[in-house]
This record gives structure tokens, C-alpha cells and sequence, in this order.
């Protein structure tokens, strides 16, 4: 919403525009000598019709803007978003029989009243009814915005836990050294004894977020990774609820991905100034261990891997989850083989509590450049983003460096990656034409899908054993 302007600006003023033009125009002597014959409508009549009629055709378009770009925050804004459809319906509605009633009656005569009468009654009462199911399914969302955030849980939902900060190793344990200043700021004390109702066993580490305790489920005996994200620190009440609402938003969005290769994130909720989102326990390394010479994966690994992950990044896009931060520190491989995504989303939320923009969210050298340059994204972001990790993972050095931050950016967003063969000369031509399709610079040209992505992966991985 932080670019609402852009869109409801140009809609208010088309609809003010349009109501305001249609008086004007029927009021033209040129435009009252003519008539529509085949309407039975006069000139000035067809002119207000049609301006009545792109009045409503625009605030029917601002309606469906509206439902696209306000939040989903399980608070006021979910109820606002639930309703502005109906509502909008309902409007025309009425308006429009209105309209037709005075300007253009004529009309409404060649279809005859009884029909129209039937049409319209049929029509306000279908509106009406979805405006109040609208309305009373979502009253929780209206109430929790005039209560205090609360600790928000579900159950099933699916989140990694580890930060590209520190790698958990075959005990399970998270071994992290915070790498900025935020990280490095957290206090160090004793863990709380509980949070929600998991025990607090122990820490495990320390990340970009907060820091990571191991903690265990009294009621049904199971081990769980708790992150968490110290919200005292947020000194402005406004920006504290933002980081509340996108934290909390992520992981929910989070739970409508159940894959076996995405880490599954039990609940989530908020203690004592305390962030928390509880998690499985994993065992294993995340990729980065095998990102640099010498220690790169064989080549068909790396292919049945990262083609593991585009099917369930494919699976995520499906249910409008972006990752936003694809990158090895962020994709594990388990003791058992078992590869797993980690990180829906929690590292915007991590981000937006230090930064005053969303313009440059996730690790820069594995943005795409609709990141860089601010733009929304979509899944085509995380297939720019596994096209870097494939480069990375076949080479052991990512596609764009850069001595400075700001040389890097540029470089991602403006110059050609270099040619696959100029590093390894042993790989079949199929995979810089992967390659080149997943890092294309234009949307347009690159995968539309994961799953597209993952199809050539496969085909590679043929290509390799012909």
C-alpha cells in the first residue's frame, strides 16, 4: 500500500472526470441534434449513459486494485480487502438501475420492465447477501484491530531454522556468528524459560533475526528450532506494528505451503517483547558448504537438487508465496539426503525492521533486478535468484562480483552474466541455455514457472547421463 497513490489517484479522478463530462458534453447543442435510433435514446441521453456507464466500469476497476494491494494482515486491512469487492458491486448496483431508470428508460422498455425488474431484484439481493456474508465472516479481523497484537498461532505452518549467518551441523545444533551490528546488539542472558507453550531448552545460535533457542513441546514430547525477533528495540509505535504485522503475515502465508521439501514452522507468536515462530528441527548443512572450490558437489547432484527446490518454490508460487531471499545458506541438505527450503518470507521481515525502504530485501548477491530496482515481485524473482545459486553451486563463485556494494547492484541489474563454458568446459551446452533463461535481466524472458525451470533441470540431468 505504500504506493496506493499510484493506482487510486488516476481511478478517483477518471470516475470524477467521467461523472463531471457527461452533463457537460449532453448539454452541447452539436451533441442534442443527434439520436441513436436503434437505442430510442437522444444524444444527450447516450452521453450521460455513457459516462455513467465508464464511471461504474472505474470504480469497479479501483474495487479489484483495492483487493490486490491492500494487505492481508488478519486486522482491519483483511476486512477492508474482504469487503471492497461486494461493496463496489452493490454500488453499481443501485447506481446503475438508477441510471438506467432516468437517462435511459428507453432502454429498460425494449428489454421489458417485468425483466429488468426480476434482473435487478436478483442482482441487488445476490450483492447484498455476499456483502454481509463478507461482512460477518471477517468481523474478527475488524475486532483485532481495535485490540492488542496478539500472539498469533497455527498450526502447520512451514519455516526453516537457519539464517545464512550459521549452518546447523549433524547434532542439529545451529553454529552462528551474528554478521551486523543488529545481531550483534541482542542481549546475552539467560534464555526465557518458555515461550507460548514450548520450554526453552537452550540456545542454539544467533542470526540476522534474533536469536535461535532449542525448545520442546511438553504436551506432545516433540523438539522444535524457536526463532525469535526482539520487537523492543523498535523505538516508533508505528513502525513497531508494521514489523508486528509482516512478521506475523509471513509466517501465516508460510502456512499455506505443505511440501516435503519446505521446512515446516509449527505456530507463531509474541512474549514478552518477543517475536517467536517455532519450527522443525533439522540436522544436516545447508549448500553454502559446497558453494567454493574444492569442496563442490558432483554436477548431477547439484542438478537433482536445486530441481527439488524449483518444484517446491513452483509449489509456493502456486499458493502466492515468494520467497524473496533463494540462496544456499537458505536451501539444506539433511543427513538423510533430504533437501529443504528454509526462509519463506522471514527474511523481508527481518529486513524491514532495520531499513526504512523495501527496495533492497534479501542477500544482495542473489537479488534479481526487479529487487534492486524496488519493483513488486513475483516468483520469476526466486527463479532469477536458484539461477544464481546454480551458477554458484557449477562454478563455486556466483554469476555478478563487485568490490563494492553498489558496483554489485548495478552489475545484477544492468551486465550479462559470464558464459558457463568460461569456467567449466565440461558441462553440455544445455546448461547455459538454462542458465541463460533464469537470469535473464526482463521478466518476459525468463521461466515463467519453477516448474518450467525444473523441467530443464531434469532434461539436464538427461543430458548428462546420454
Amino acid at each position: 500500500m505504500s504506493k496506493a497513490w499510484n493506482w487510486v489517484v488516476p481511478h478517483i479522478v477518471g470516475i470524477l472526470a467521467a461523472l463531471l463530462a457527461g452533463p457537460i458534453l449532453s448539454s452541447l447543442t452539436v451533441i442534442q441534434t443527434y439520436a441513436i435510433p436503434s437505442l430510442s435514446l437522444n444524444g444527450a441521453a447516450a452521453v450521460r449513459l455513457v459516462a455513467d456507464i465508464v464511471a461504474l466500469a472505474l470504480l469497479l476497476s479501483l474495487a479489484v486494485n483495492a483487493f490486490r494491494e491492500i494487505p492481508d494482515n488478519g486486522r482491519g486491512s483483511s476486512f477492508l480487502r474482504r469487503i471492497v469487492l461486494p461493496l463496489a458491486v452493490l454500488i453499481v448496483v443501485i447506481y446503475g438501475d438508477k441510471a438506467l431508470r432516468g437517462i435511459g428508460f428507453p432502454l429498460v422498455e425494449r428489454i421489458g420492465l417485468t425483466h429488468y425488474l426480476w434482473t435487478y431484484s436478483f442482482a441487488i439481493v445476490a450483492s447484498g447477501l455476499w456483502l454481509t456474508a463478507m461482512w460477518l465472516s471477517n468481523l474478527g479481523s475488524l475486532r483485532e484491530t481495535f485490540s492488542p497484537v496478539r500472539a498469533v498461532k497455527r498450526q502447520g505452518l512451514r519455516q526453516p531454522p537457519v539464517e545464512e549467518e550459521g549452518e546447523t551441523d549433524s547434532s542439529g545444533e545451529l553454529n552462528a556468528a551474528p554478521k551486523d551490528s543488529a545481531a550483534a546488539a541482542l542481549p546475552i542472558g539467560a534464555p526465557p524459560a518458555m515461550l507460548g507453550r514450548y520450554k526453552v531448552l537452550k540456545e542454539l545460535g544467533r542470526g540476522a533475526m534474533g536469536v535461535v533457542y532449542l525448545g520442546k513441546d511438553p504436551t506432545i514430547q516433540r523438539f522444535v528450532a524457536i526463532k525469535t525477533m526482539r520487537l523492543d528495540q523498535i523505538d516508533d509505535s508505528e513502525k513497531l506494528q508494521e514489523v508486528k504485522a509482516r512478521f506475523f503475515r509471513e509466517a501465516e502465508s508460510a502456512g499455506r505451503l505443505s511440501h516435503p521439501n519446505i521446512v515446516t514452522i509449527y505456530d507463531a507468536g509474541e512474549q514478552d517483547d518477543l517475536g517467536y515462530i517455532a519450527m522443525e528441527v533439522l540436522e544436516g548443512n545447508s549448500l553454502k558448504q559446497w558453494s567454493r572450490q574444492p569442496n563442490l558437489m558432483p554436477v548431477a547432484d547439484v542438478v537433482q537438487v536445486l530441481t527439488t527446490v524449483a518444484e517446491a518454490l513452483d509449489h509456493a508460487h502456486q499458493q502466492g508465496v515468494v520467497h524473496r531471499d533463494v540462496k544456499p545458506a537458505n536451501i539444506m541438505l539433511t543427513k538423510d539426503r533430504l533437501v529443504k527450503v528454509m526462509d519463506f518470507g522471514i527474511a523481508k521481515t527481518a529486513s524491514s525492521s532495520r531499513t526504512q525502504t523495501d527496495m533492497v530485501l534479501g542477500t544482495p548477491t542473489y537479488m534479481s533486478p526487479e529487487q534492486i530496482s524496488g519493483k513488486k515481485v513475483d516468483g520469476r524473482s526466486d527463479i532469477f535468484s536458484l539461477g544464481v545459486v546454480l551458477f554458484e553451486l557449477l562454478t563455486g563463485r556466483p554469476p555478478f562480483t563487485a568490490d563494492n556494494l553498489s558496483a554489485l547492484l548495478f552489475a545484477i541489474a544492468h551486465q550479462p552474466h559470464p558464459p558457463l563454458n568460461s569456467v567449466r568446459k565440461d558441462l553440455p551446452p544445455m546448461f547455459q541455455e538454462v542458465l541463460d533463461r533464469a537470469l535473464q535481466k526482463e521478466l518476459p524472458q525468463r521461466y515463467r514457472r519453477a516448474g518450467e525451470f525444473a523441467q530443464d533441470l531434469r532434461a539436464c540431468l538427461q543430458s548428462l547421463a546420454a
